[in-house]
């Protein structure tokens, strides 16, 4: 049997059930916080994430893998309340969250004590706790592979290489980082099909996307209810378009949901500024429409189930 860790224990990769694969239960800066608490309120953070994912739960979904890292002010001992009282099993991730920089303890030591760092997450547990990292996750936008970028990735990979967990990155298709991560993973040796990358729905290049599947990667269209860079419409046209290519092995659906976010305070703001962005747009709207439009229920099933035990096997 192959397991994972979830944030409140090992779980049976066949238990993972239907997974929204890139979620978030709360983003926020990690400085803003310890210097101006009182413009957090611990208690609503918990409420709109437990309002989100007793819905995704009632809903079907009985995992949910969050990829908040450094960057992303991750919490796991959050991560494990939210998945207690709500029953839905949580996967956390580590990692590093960054554009451009590192924070100077970083900068100044070497790609094997970022990485060592990151096994230790997945092996011994994060923050000081016993809730142990289920994957890896780094990021590359329209700034490119800059050195400390490219430091996170080859950590990253050396981390994979000592755990065997998987990788899942945040890519720019605009910039068409995605490619940029997979040449430093290969040069790390990794396995490709153990990689995804995320957000290539964010583009209707299927070119672009393409060159990433036939690398062995698995991609993400994971955006959705976001619609400022590409309409819902147009990130139905790719699956579909994809799916007749036969690809469907190679996808994961979901929505990059932030139940708090900084950029989107309060959340009244939120809701104005992207109205269709939820954890259940996916499962509400999207995928009835999929299915009107001919992909099978099958289909769905393995973008969202056997996809994911997949990747982690």
């Amino acid at each position: 049997m192959i397991f994972i860790n979830s944030v409140t224990g090992k779980i049976e990769v066949e238990q993972i059930g239907r997974t929204l694969i890139h979620e978030h239960l709360r983003t926020r800066s990690e400085c803003v916080p310890v210097q101006f608490p009182r413009l957090y309120d611990a208690d609503e953070e918990y409420q709109l994430a437990m309002e989100q994912v007793v819905a995704v739960r009632n809903r079907g979904v009985k995992t949910i893998f969050d990829p908040s890292v450094m960057g992303l002010d991750r919490d796991v001992r959050f991560m494990k309340r939210v998945s207690e009282d709500s029953g839905v099993q949580i996967i956390a991730a580590t990692g590093i969250f960054t554009f451009h920089y590192l924070p100077t303890r970083f900068m100044a030591n070497s790609i094997d004590f970022m990485a060592e760092q990151f096994v230790k997450d997945i092996k011994e547990g994060v923050q000081n706790s016993e809730i142990k990292a289920g994957f890896l996750k780094c990021a590359t936008e329209v700034q490119g592979l800059t050195p400390d970028v490219e430091k996170v990735l080859r950590a990253v990979a050396r981390a994979h290489h000592r755990t065997n967990v998987p990788i899942m990155t945040h890519s720019a298709p605009s910039a068409e980082t995605g490619l940029l991560q997979l040449q430093v993973f290969e040069e790390e040796g990794v396995e490709l099909s153990n990689v995804l990358i995320g957000h290539c729905g964010d583009t209707d290049n299927l070119d672009y996307i393409e060159r990433i599947l036939d690398k062995g990667a698995y991609i993400g269209i994971d955006r959705y209810g976001i619609t400022g860079t590409i309409t819902t419409e147009q990130r139905n046209d790719t699956v579909r378009a994809l799916i007749e290519k036969g690809y469907v092995k190679r996808m994961f659906l979901s929505q990059d949901y932030c139940c708090t976010t900084d950029r989107l305070k309060p959340d009244s703001l939120k809701k104005s500024l992207q109205p269709d962005w939820s954890m259940t747009f996916l499962l509400d709207e999207v995928i009835p429409t999929l299915i009107s439009q001919g992909v099978s229920e099958e289909e769905i099933n393995i973008m969202m189930n056997e996809n994911v035990k997949d990747w982690l096997s």
